[in-house]
């Protein structure tokens, strides 16, 4: 019988499910949340009223974490000393029993192993229970201040030589007792038959279910304590923090590494499928008898259909991953034919059609889910650097792409050249991906509720329970924030501790809007502002260069292509160095500003326009927005509502909403303004980014110091 335990989807807030989970007889060991939080509120006010400076409040936290954490440790070192010693016992009889072949104690010696490993359990839970109220008061704490103490008390006390830390976030000590307990189980299992040793064998270690259901806190608790993941929050997927154990046995049975694969590479042939026509498509416009800067609404039309495309795809992926992305395969490959036949069938309307049903392809919405809801948690933070990797090197092979189809053919009246082969080339290379995903693309087994167990006041009893039964999955219960709501952290009052949280996701974009804070509002702001920026220089690139300064298709290509490249050197900058030594707000506010000096330096106010003034402008704006999107999207992963990640109406939509929405307008505007002549066309698309960038620092500003 197999026991899935973790608690009830009504959840109350973590000081009072830590009160109520704790085993009785170490009550006093646990750390002492509910203190702490008032220490941090009573923070709050002291610094608001001006009564204690920011220096004291720092040494003051950190001392008191000091004091909880060497209690803990002190305490745990106490157990498994005990538990030592308990082995050593059990070690003393095993030794008599093959001296003296006394073959009907086995069971007896057996369960007495068994019963070390049950309190090994209940060692691992009181662990695992104080390590997440260390997580909480650390992030209530740099919410509250606005401030990276996180990063700073792990880093300072991981890494010193003698470490109390370290026994809570490496289980310095497990081990041992897990390996005897392992071996000499095995050696009891094998009394009566040749003796083999799990060293020769170590799939022998597994036998009994108490080592297994060992073995699965311990990694269970070795992910839920680890604090300093940066990796992939540029991604926007939204985690569960502590995902629940069956959640965590479901995502590894989902899993497939090959189907993963085909998510990323489907991510990488879209953002090629987006720019790779940039460079062209003011000549294609020409060609066809419209303005150039109609190459606006032929690159923003993908961005239109995307705006729906996003939603429904969203909520396909509830029910499948596999068709979603042979429906949006087969919408690339019409839509890429479609835009390369404009050219021999004169047709603008076809070419805007060819556009749309690219958008109306756009799979990102599912590539974000796949990768949240099947990917498990100990691979997620790669998979999510390796969504990031695949849009950046998309983002800059569409470009390089372009300039090498400088050539001009045509076979049975169909004609090749540097405007319709991005279209033939990407409808070709959407089929082969097609018929890649039918062979290999695995679809997961659909979610399936688990029953639940009734939660007992003592955990202890629970983890018994399981054991008896022969549970075989991990028996660590989920009680992080994942069920908490945000609203937790901005309430100073202690009765917020027992009010009940109800963890569903939202059913419509109304209801996903009404639960953001103004400070996501804000966030989201910002994102729409950068996306805005990023497409009013990519779009508009390849007329604004040929206008003043003649280039080439391959020179603009070229030019594309070396911004592309900038996204992941600038990122790992960021998440390397960057994000430890600033605030992310700091970072945030920085950023903004250098895109609005990028903005200002864009504009055509001396003659004559110049080159180095162009690219120096186009790259510091660039890569500022590159920094600015990944730290606000890390800062929107964090203060975004638990309710919005899960669902169709989750938070990576909402975000993909609104730089989907900042390119549409965006790409309108370059239009619109060709109206008034190329001559203008520069400095009346750089005014709107202007007045958004410079709306932005002001939201910005005014809410954190509101906030903080």
């Amino acid at each position: 019988m197999i026991v899935h335990l973790f608690f009830p989807e009504r959840m109350v807030a973590f000081g009072k499910k830590l009160k109520e989970t704790q085993i009785q007889e170490w009550q006093g060991y646990y750390i002492n949340y509910k203190l702490l939080k008032k220490k941090v509120n009573r923070y709050t006010q002291q610094i608001q009223v001006g009564h204690q400076n920011r220096p004291y409040v720092l040494k003051d936290f950190a001392r008191m974490l000091d004091d909880q954490i060497e209690k803990i440790v002190l305490f745990l070192l106490e157990q498994q000393g005990a538990l030592a010693s308990r082995l050593s016992d059990l070690r003393e009889q095993h030794g008599v029993l093959f001296q003296h072949q006394e073959g009907s104690r086995i069971c007896e010696l057996q369960e007495a192993y068994r019963a070390v490993g049950r309190d090994l359990l209940r060692l691992l839970f009181f662990v695992e229970m104080n390590a997440i109220g260390l997580r909480k008061i650390l992030k209530k704490f740099d919410k509250r201040f606005s401030y990276r103490f996180t990063d700073y008390y792990v880093k300072t006390r991981a890494n010193h030589p003698y470490s109390q830390l370290r026994q809570v976030f490496k289980q310095v000590g497990v081990g041992a007792v897990v390996g005897a307990i392992s071996r000499n189980l095995a050696d009891l299992q094998d009394y009566h038959g040749s003796y083999v040793s799990i060293y020769d064998q170590p799939a022998l270690s597994h036998l009994d279910p108490v080592v297994d259901s060992i073995k699965a806190a311990v990694n269970r608790l070795s992910h839920s304590t680890n604090l300093l993941e940066f990796l992939g929050k540029h991604a926007f997927i939204m985690q569960d923090d502590l995902p629940s154990p069956s959640e965590d046995h479901d995502v590894e049975k989902r899993y497939h590494f090959m189907s993963l694969l085909l998510n990323l590479v489907n991510t990488f042939l879209y953002m090629v499928n987006t720019y790779i026509i940039v460079p062209t498509a003011d000549n294609y416009a020409l060609s066809l008898g419209a303005a150039a800067t109609v190459c606006g609404v032929i690159i923003g039309s993908m961005a239109v259909a995307q705006v729906f495309s996003s939603v429904y795809f969203s909520a396909w992926s509830n029910r499948s991953y596999l068709r979603p992305l042979v429906f949006s395969s087969i919408v690339l490959f019409v839509g890429n034919t479609l835009y390369a036949l404009a050219y021999d069938l004169n047709s603008i309307t076809i070419l805007l059609i060819g556009r749309l049903f690219c958008g109306l392809g756009s799979a990102r919405a599912v590539n974000r889910r796949y990768i949240s809801d099947c990917v498990p948690q100990k691979l997620r933070m790669q998979a999510s650097a390796g969504f990031v990797s695949a849009s950046a090197l998309g983002m800059a092979c569409g470009p390089a792409l372009a300039c090498l189809f400088q050539t001009n053919f045509k076979i049975y009246k169909i004609t090749f050249n540097e405007d319709t082969l991005p279209g033939w080339f990407m409808a070709v290379s959407w089929l082969v991906y097609l018929l890649w995903l039918w062979i290999s693309f695995q679809e997961p087994p659909l979610e399936t509720k688990e029953k639940i167990v009734p939660q007992e006041a003592n955990a202890g009893i629970l983890i018994n329970y399981a054991v008896e039964y022969g549970s075989t999955q991990p028996l660590l219960l989920n009680s992080e924030a994942k069920h908490e709501d945000e609203n937790e952290d901005q309430d100073l009052d202690d009765s917020e501790e027992n009010a009940e949280i109800v963890h569903k996701p939202v059913t419509s974009i109304v209801s996903a809007y009404r639960l953001l804070t103004p400070s996501v509002k804000v966030q989201l702001f910002v994102y729409f502002m950068l996306k805005y920026a990023m497409e009013i220089l990519l779009a508009e690139s390849s007329v604004i260069t040929t206008y003043y300064f003649i280039w080439s298709t391959s020179s603009v290509a070229i030019f594309l292509a070396c911004l592309g490249l900038t996204v992941l050197p600038v990122n790992i900058i960021v998440g390397n160095y960057i994000s430890n030594i600033f605030e992310e707000r700091q970072v945030l506010l920085a950023s903004e500003i250098i895109v609005c000096i990028g903005i200002l330096l864009s504009f055509h106010i001396v003659i004559p326009y110049t080159v180095p003034q162009y690219v120096s402008a186009a790259l510091i704006t660039f890569v500022a927005a590159e920094v600015l999107e990944g730290v606000n999207l890390s800062l929107l992963s964090r203060v975004m509502s638990s309710r919005l990640s899960r669902g169709t109406y989750n938070g990576g939509l909402l975000s993909t909403e609104a730089g989907t929405l900042a390119r549409v307008i965006a790409d309108g505007t370059i239009t619109l303004s060709g109206y008034l002549g190329e001559s203008r066309l520069l400095n009346v698309t750089l005014l709107p980014s202007l007045f958004i960038c410079i709306s932005s620092i002001v939201a910005t500003c005014f809410t954190y110091n509101s906030l903080y």
